[in-house]
């Protein structure tokens, strides 16, 4: 499974852990974090992917937004010019939505299997 998150500047690997954990099923392996490539470099975001050995998947703006998704955000798209970080980044090697788009604070949690 690719967990794909979307989370705010500054947010903590907690925050970021606690949101995953709150959507993602019970028994699924987890084989990477993925988001748009300037979240990727947030402390945050990389303490999580290390505490729990998920690879750290970076994508850039036009990467996601060349990813369809049933979920998209105006807000996201005015802010960062792709309609969709967590679906896209959990979508953009294929597979299928599990979890859909879901906002747990900062932080947005999208998951998909392969």
């Amino acid at each position: 499974m690719t967990v794909g998150v979307g989370a705010r500047p500054g947010t903590s690997a907690e925050d970021v852990l606690a949101a995953v954990d709150a959507v993602l099923p019970a028994g699924v392996r987890v084989v990477a974090l993925a988001t748009v490539d300037r979240r990727a470099a947030e402390p945050g975001v990389q303490a999580a992917a290390a505490a729990r050995g998920w690879t750290l998947v970076a994508r850039t703006v036009d990467e996601l937004a060349a990813v369809p998704v049933p979920s998209v955000s105006a807000r996201v798209a005015a802010a960062l010019g792709t309609p969709s970080v967590a679906e896209a980044a959990a979508l953009a090697d294929g597979g299928r939505l599990v979890v859909p788009k879901t906002v747990r604070g900062p932080v947005t949690v999208a998951v998909a299997a392969r």
